[in-house]
């Protein structure tokens, strides 16, 4: 099983057991259609790809995500959410495929890191880096690693390869899922960091002047 399917799994559990909810919330999204989102991409992800001639769509790595992507669009809190989201977008496929430039063509050479996974991990952080919040943040992962390949089936044919791009299949799916968590879980973790920071900060003054006055009294 690969680790996208992997991840799936983790992530369908621990949604079961209520322990993303408040990253769910904030993503506008209940725990049952997060379920449905996670059984679906897992399914999707077996089932035949669409064929569209230059370009192959799996319904569980391209396809689920997208459809995703849009409804996260959609109900995103303002119309500059909305603009940041699809520009960090951009600017991450532009990042992953500059990346996927610069590795090895041959995935053999890479023997202790499966590409698909640096691709994931790169868009996610990088989707994170520019998105700002987990919305955004899993919008610019997931669109950013399917728009980069797009970007590469292209620049394939203008260079006379006749070669079918695999949109969200071929372990591509692993990328898709893995940068669309990355993103989030990278939102989540600075966001925590953040607000014990401020806490902290915020909370000292008051309780040294609290304990100062009750020593006093």
């Amino acid at each position: 099983m690969s680790i996208g399917m992997i991840v799936l799994l983790v992530l369908g559990l621990l949604i079961l057991f209520g322990m993303l909810q408040r990253v769910l919330d904030r993503m506008a999204l209940t725990d049952r259609q997060a379920l449905v989102i996670v059984a679906a991409i897992f399914i999707g992800g077996w089932l035949p790809e669409i064929d569209l001639g230059l370009f192959t769509f799996n319904i569980g790595g391209a396809l689920i995500p997208l459809i995703v992507c849009v409804y996260l669009l959609l109900n995103a809190g303002t119309a500059k959410e909305r603009v940041r989201a699809l520009v960090s977008a951009g600017l991450t496929a532009a990042a992953v495929f500059v990346i996927s430039l610069i590795m090895p063509a041959d995935p053999a050479r890479m023997p202790m890191l499966d590409p698909m996974i640096l691709y994931g991990a790169a868009g996610g952080v990088i989707a994170w880096l520019l998105g700002r919040s987990r919305r955004s943040a899993f919008i610019a992962g997931v669109l950013g690693v399917i728009a980069a390949d797009v970007i590469t089936g292209v620049s394939l044919w203008m260079r006379g390869v006749n070669q079918v791009t695999h949109l969200g299949g071929a372990g591509a799916l692993d990328a898709v899922v893995l940068a669309g968590v990355t993103g989030v879980l990278c939102c989540e973790l600075w966001g925590e960091i953040i607000e014990r920071i401020q806490t902290g900060k915020a909370r000292t003054p008051h309780e040294d002047g609290a304990i100062e006055g009750g020593s006093r009294a």
